[in-house]
């Protein structure tokens, strides 16, 4: 079935115009498509390998190389100029989110390595990329040494595999393109840097609007040809376009004058490195070659800040990334270019898909929204109003918050936090074939092998292997685990001051498993009852917006929230059984709502400690008399009792383990 054609999608001129400069300018370094599910990412994305220009690569190389320009270090090589050669179009790759690193860089052949003395690399999907596409759906759910690996690769236009000794190098550009709905996680902001340009995408929010991308759906559903069919020309003017820019990039011009300007919008939004600055040169070069002209312009770095700044002006992971076109604006006039002389009619108005006029095929109507400022969503800063017994207040600023982690080992999703055998880390050990835990173990392979050479009629220099002899890694990293948060927010947590001072510390620890890679939920209990204010996920962003926005209030039922959490912490088990959960109890302990509230609390208490749960209580009891009743429910809970002025990392000297598998 024909895909759905690039210029049939309705709207979505930024990633539209984001794609097709990647395209003309791999060295950009790919886009990251932000937004919620069913805007269209995925589409536009296979649509865009259709519009690339077909290549011309060797005949039985698994590379892709040129053979105008052969890569001298290519592993099927050494290739010479006149070799004998195909042309093909341009590929599209997909990483699926489960991608192993072998599958992804490619492997050695340990076993023929070791008996034959040969390199045989298996290449991996970014030598399939080369010269063409990868795609990653869901980018933000992989391992962070992937998403390093990828971006490394994509910067550098070349992949090296290092195993056991044996170093295999060989060229990978490609244009990489990475898609992500925030709700499930954002990226770090080191990784975010990394690529070149993001787009943000919404549905539409115009019947209109909806009503042509429905239409349009339904008619490639019923005829995905005929349908394809009809936009066939328009899809091969753009290629035609996109083929004419990349001739014409290699002249473009970029100024004395235009570099000021790119370094003074850098500089007021304060972005971190320099990256910023290149990237917005070579992506605002692009622009002027898609528009046909041979120097950049204003309109050309205007559009390529918009396009390369949004996401590396966040300080910190709660930030909402965006971009301020007025501050824009301001920058650009502060450079203070000289006015052309005698604009050329190209300087009127955006040119073919620059985010004003659509390429052609394209109908009013929109899938997706342009990108733009995203306003703070958070609660009053500093309390707001008391209504009906309730009352908002915001948190104070995050600080560097205690490592709380799980003792033992484990053997969960790769993070920061607990220790666990991971894929990657030290090696602890080594385990036959059939329990992989690691790469391939080169020395204790050898070690297997070699009493049973002379067995195996093996005399000279050389190794007979079996696949029993195989020994593989074990290897010692950190693992992430599920925090969830159970926090009282009833009246009893006290004065003002002291609600802001316990949002200050949950956030901190939200900060802390956002940099260690956790799964975060979060259960709040006042009134009457406990509730599950955000499911369990890897967004941390959200459980901060929902925790600034918490009111506060009312009776407290300690027993509910800790049930509540209980059966939480069942569900997610058995969702996600190898990530192991640490409860974090933010109360001072007290329970006052319902029938024998104590009683009642100290059983639930109870319960969660027969359940082996790895717990920690942070007390948030103030005042000259207190009754140590937030002591007396951690050691109900098995769990460690830690004083929320003591949530600081300086504030304690050691750091707060919690131990799995204890009895109440």
């Amino acid at each position: 079935m024909r895909p759905y054609p690039f210029t049939a999608v309705v709207g979505m001129q930024d990633l539209r115009l984001a794609l097709v400069l990647s395209a003309i300018s791999p060295a950009i370094g790919g886009v990251l498509v932000r937004g919620e599910k069913g805007t269209a990412k995925s589409t536009m994305v296979r649509a865009l390998a259709g519009l690339l220009p077909s290549v011309d690569v060797v005949e039985n190389c698994r590379f892709s190389c040129d053979p105008a320009a052969p890569d001298p270090r290519c592993p099927d090589g050494p290739h010479q100029q006149g070799e004998p050669a195909h042309r093909r179009p341009a590929r599209l790759v997909e990483l699926p989110v489960g991608a192993a690193e072998d599958r992804v860089v490619g492997s050695l052949n340990l076993e023929r390595a070791l008996s034959e003395g040969v390199t045989d690399y298996q290449p991996g999907l970014l030598a399939g990329a080369h010269r063409g596409l990868l795609y990653v759906d869901e980018v933000n759910l992989l391992h962070d040494h992937l998403v390093d690996t990828l971006l490394d690769a994509a910067a550098m236009g070349r992949a090296t595999v290092e195993r056991e000794g044996v170093s295999v190098s060989h060229a990978a550009r490609f244009v990489l393109i990475g898609t992500m709905n925030p709700e499930e996680g954002e990226l770090r902001p080191q990784l975010l840097d990394r690529f070149g340009l993001t787009v943000e995408v919404t549905s539409s929010r115009e019947p209109e609007q909806r009503v042509e991308v429905v239409r349009r759906r339904l008619a490639y559903e019923s005829d995905p040809e005929g349908f394809a069919e009809g936009y066939t020309e328009s899809d091969a003017v753009l290629a035609a376009d996109i083929a004419a820019a990349q001739r014409l990039l290699g002249s473009v011009r970029l100024t004395d004058e235009a570099l000021l300007q790119i370094a003074e919008v850098c500089a007021s939004f304060e972005v971190d490195g320099m990256r910023a600055d290149i990237v917005t040169a070579r992506t605002a070069a692009a622009h002027a070659a898609w528009c046909g002209r041979d120097t950049v312009s204003t309109e050309d770095i205007r559009a390529a800040a918009r396009l390369a700044l949004p996401h590396r002006r966040r300080r910190n992971p709660f930030d909402a990334p965006g971009i301020d076109e007025q501050q824009l604006d301001q920058a650009l006039q502060d450079a203070q270019p000289p006015e052309d002389p005698d604009p050329g009619p190209e300087d009127d108005g955006p040119g073919p898909g620059s985010g004003g006029e659509a390429p052609a095929g394209d109908q009013p109507g929109d899938a997706g929204g342009d990108s733009g400022d995203s306003g703070d969503s958070g609660g009053p800063p500093d309390g707001g109003g008391d209504q009906g017994g309730q009352r908002t207040v915001g948190a104070g600023s995050p600080y560097r918050a205690r490592l709380l982690t799980v003792q033992g080992t484990g053997a969960g999703a790769q993070g920061r936090r607990s220790r666990a055998v991971t894929e990657a880390g030290r090696t602890v050990g080594v385990r036959p074939q059939g329990v992989r835990a690691g790469g391939p173990h080169l020395l204790a392979t050898v070690r297997a092998a070699a009493p049973h050479q002379r067995a195996r009629g093996r005399s000279g220099p050389g190794l007979t292997l079996r696949p029993r002899d195989l020994r593989y890694a074990v290897r010692e990293g950190k693992e992430g685990n599920l925090v969830l948060f159970c926090v009282d927010a009833s009246g009893s947590m006290g004065a003002k001051s002291r609600m802001r001072e316990v949002k200050s510390a949950v956030l901190s620890l939200l900060l802390d498993a956002y940099q260690r890679r956790d799964k975060v939920g979060l259960v709040t209990f006042r009134g009457t009852d406990g509730e599950l204010a955000l499911p369990p996920t890897i967004s941390v962003e959200a459980a901060a917006a929902r925790l600034e926005t918490l009111p506060t209030g009312g009776r407290t039922p300690l027993a509910e929230g800790l049930l509540r959490s209980a059966e939480v912490l069942r569900i997610e088990a058995i969702r996600d059984p190898r990530r192991r959960p640490l409860l974090v109890l933010v109360t001072d302990g007290r329970a006052t709502s319902g029938g024998d509230a104590v009683g009642r609390a100290q059983a639930a208490a109870g319960l969660l400690a027969g359940s082996g749960v790895s717990a920690v209580v942070v007390d948030c009891e103030s005042g000259r008399m207190r009754l140590g009743l937030a002591a007396e429910l951690a050691s109900r809970l098995g769990a460690e009792h830690l004083p929320l002025g003591e949530v600081g990392a300086d504030s304690l000297a050691g750091e707060v383990r919690m131990r799995t598998g204890r009895a109440a």
